[in-house]
């Protein structure tokens, strides 16, 4: 806990990816053009998807839909106001700005994970169970699922947010990231955060830890599944249908990982910020780019929707 004077902060200052101006213009253009090809990527996805009556009533693209959704609103509650710091040189949030933004990250971010695990017990369903998919994996149940993934993580925002509402900080409030997050706000505050660090050690942990062993567990059922199949052409169909998935998740967790669970050490603390780059910009870009251009279904519902409206 920091002891410095405690005062009325109306506003932080984001310290951001670099302190040089000559940088920042190199980076302005790069995170503008990312956020474009996200924008183009997710509203195309979730567009496909929800005029094409096959691919709605389908599991795997019903959920690609809400994964698009949540994508897109994380990309936006930071890249502009990023793209923003970099024009105005200012790099500052209002507190309550500051509170916001935190909640619609804590809340689309893990909605991201609940997402990425039900997509998990999908292909799990699909490969362990094709007897029964149909029937275990019917829309309602797929309804239950998103609403779920929505609604839990709604609340541990609020829980978050109201949390963080209550704590004192310190003058000059200045954040060591390019947003705010829980822990570069910690960092400032002067004010006895035991309770906030204990949720965060237990309920947090679980949290985003809880989504990735459903997904860990879902893929060793489905190896154990595949490597059983006689034919090297049906194991290669099979690992086929969970390859995009496979490298979403490996992208997501494994940026969350290196912020939230790597052991204390001497390094920067901007490389957090990188870091936590890949699952707040770049992964929100590539998810629709990486689901697309390996999927079929997705090509032939673009080629529909281009002959329907240009033939």
């Amino acid at each position: 806990m920091n002891h410095k004077n405690i005062t009325q902060v109306s506003e932080f200052l984001l310290r951001g990816f670099s302190s040089d101006p000559e940088v920042e213009k190199v980076l302005l253009p790069f995170f503008f053009c990312m956020y474009l090809l996200t924008l183009l990527g997710n509203i195309t996805i979730i567009l496909l998807i929800r005029t094409d009556n096959h691919l709605v009533q389908t599991p795997m693209y019903f959920f690609l839909s809400h994964l698009a959704i949540a994508d897109l609103a994380f990309a936006s509650t930071v890249t502009p106001k990023v793209l923003e710091n970099i024009i105005s040189q200012k790099k500052t949030i209002s507190y309550y700005g500051c509170l916001i933004q935190m909640y619609a990250n804590i809340h689309v971010g893990n909605a991201d994970s609940y997402l990425l695990a039900s997509m998990a017990y999908d292909r799990y369903v699909a490969i362990c169970c094709p007897l029964n998919y149909s029937t275990i994996m019917s829309y309602k149940r797929c309804l239950q699922l998103a609403i779920a993934s929505w609604t839990i993580t709604m609340f541990h925002a609020i829980l978050y947010t109201f949390l963080m509402s209550r704590v004192e900080f310190c003058d000059p409030g200045e954040i060591s990231h390019f947003y705010c997050d829980l822990y570069p706000i910690l960092d400032i505050s002067c004010s006895d955060s035991k309770v906030i660090d204990l949720v965060l050690l237990t309920e947090g942990i679980v949290e985003i830890l809880g989504p990735f062993v459903l997904i860990i567990v879902s893929y060793a059922f489905i190896f154990f599944t595949i490597m059983k199949i006689p034919s090297a052409t049906g194991k290669r169909k099979a690992f086929s249908t969970c390859g995009s998935h496979i490298c979403v998740v490996v992208m997501y967790f494994g940026g969350i990982s290196f912020v939230y669970f790597k052991p204390n050490s001497n390094l920067e603390e901007r490389q957090d910020a990188w870091a936590a780059m890949m699952y707040t910009m770049v992964n929100p870009m590539v998810n629709p780019f990486i689901y697309s251009l390996r999927n079929s279904e997705m090509k032939a519902a673009l080629k529909r929707i281009i002959k329907r409206h240009f033939h």
